[in-house]
């Protein structure tokens, strides 16, 4: 039997194998059963044709059919609440391929799903004589025709008898045109130094769950420092992206600044999930991440509830009463916790986290010192439960001071400003 007759019988034997599901056979039926009398001979016809058309679908897309409905087990404990839902309906795909790593440890990829957000992998490492759960891949990426994508984000849990952990890892969106990835990372040895490994699996661009919106925005909202700009949304199955740029002076000047922008779908507010941003000289590129919209979406609102701002003090404040209390000034609270001089002056102050001087000096009489740097900065927490950011700010001089100068300050700044995101039906 020559390589062609083979391959023929392997397909005459696999296509002998499928099963038509016997709801579809049924609706199939029911449909042609309301073809009148007249056209029996025709009906034949067209159930034979339909027969061989789902025949040969079945056939092309084997794997699909087979791994629908298959569910990931074993992730509930690093699974979210979208992610249990979508794995509890079977969707994905399943990979079940594995590569060694080295010290008796076994590398397994379990499973994907993937759309147009983002692709999320779920692995186990195994070995009999016990994993260390702090001993993760790293510096994963994923490789494919037209696919270079980066890891994001992920989460990994050891279990009791800590002889197998299991992990999700999120990576950037593959190209749909990929048939194939290639997991790359590096992976630390128990006695000392490191080793590269990759596996490569099949990836079905069909089974990716499809995007439910997209559409472009084109929505500026304008900030004390500049302006935002949201250009995109795109929402799928395991989250909803917003996409945008902004150039503002000072969006670096707090942390999480994009933290305060919210989504509302039905009026109800959706988790954001994460942001991150890329600056490069035409400005800052930003994605925001919020949980999946709901199947039925009657109304979309984009909110800058809080946003980076800045206000203007030129204020003047007295060290004098060090320790008693927090200084008010410009809104905020100001806490003075010591002063040391050394061959400088060092003025230990606390604010809010999301609070950031500008243009602080300290003074003596007409002796005004500029601050040269801010070191030891941390974050302590009040027993009221409030967070504070203690740092030590450092004035070139010897000179006991009087006062201490604050030209302004950077914060999370309320704005409310909406955006009515257009629901196309």
């Amino acid at each position: 039997m020559n390589k062609i007759e083979q391959q023929l019988e392997q397909g005459k034997e696999q296509l002998a194998s499928v099963v038509t599901p016997e709801e579809l056979e049924n609706r199939l039926k029911k449909a042609l059963d309301k073809t009148p009398t007249k056209r029996r001979k025709s009906r034949i016809w067209i159930m034979a044709a339909a027969l061989a058309f789902l025949t040969l679908f079945v056939g092309y897309h084997y794997n699909a059919v087979a791994y629908y409905g298959k569910k990931l087990i074993g992730f509930d404990e690093v699974m979210t609440g979208t992610l249990q839902d979508l794995n509890d309906q079977g969707m994905g795909q399943v990979i079940d391929q594995s590569t060694d790593l080295a010290e008796g440890n076994r590398l397994y990829v379990d499973g994907i799903m993937a759309d147009e957000n983002q692709l999320i992998l779920y692995y186990t490492i195994k070995n009999s004589d016990g994993v260390n759960g702090q001993n993760l891949p790293y510096s994963l990426s994923l490789s494919g025709f037209l696919t270079n994508s980066q890891a994001v984000a992920g989460t990994a849990s050891l279990d009791d008898t800590q002889t197998e952990l299991k992990g999700i890892q999120t990576f950037e969106p593959v190209s749909a045109f990929s048939k194939n990835l290639t997991l790359h990372f590096f992976y630390n040895l128990a006695s000392g130094g490191q080793i590269e490994r990759s596996i490569t699996f099949p990836y079905n661009p069909n089974e990716a769950f499809h995007t439910r919106m997209k559409q472009s925005l084109k929505k500026t909202i304008k900030v004390d420092k500049g302006k935002v700009k949201f250009t995109s949304i795109i929402a799928t199955p395991t989250m909803t992206t917003i996409k945008g740029t902004l150039k503002v002076e000072n969006f670096d000047r707090v942390p999480h600044a994009l933290s305060g922008i919210e989504l509302k779908a039905n009026s109800q507010l959706l988790e954001q999930l994460g942001s991150g941003s890329t600056s490069s000289l035409k400005g800052t590129e930003f994605e925001l991440h919020y949980d999946p919209l709901p199947d039925q979406l009657d109304s979309l609102q984009l909110i800058m509830k809080e946003f980076v701002g800045y206000k203007i003090l030129n204020e003047k404040v007295s060290l004098t009463n060090i320790g008693e209390g927090p200084i008010e000034f410009g809104g905020e609270k100001l806490y003075i916790k010591h002063i040391d001089v050394k061959n400088c002056i060092e003025v230990t102050i606390a604010t809010t986290e999301d609070v950031m001087l500008d243009g602080v000096s300290i003074g003596n009489g007409e002796e005004v010192t500029p601050l040269e740097t801010t070191v030891n900065q941390k974050e302590s927490k009040q027993a009221n439960g409030e967070i504070l950011k203690e740092r030590t700010l450092v004035f070139e001089t010897r000179t006991q001071p009087d006062y201490i100068i604050i030209e302004g300050l950077h914060y999370m700044k309320e704005y409310k400003e909406k955006i009515d995101i257009p629901i196309k039906k």
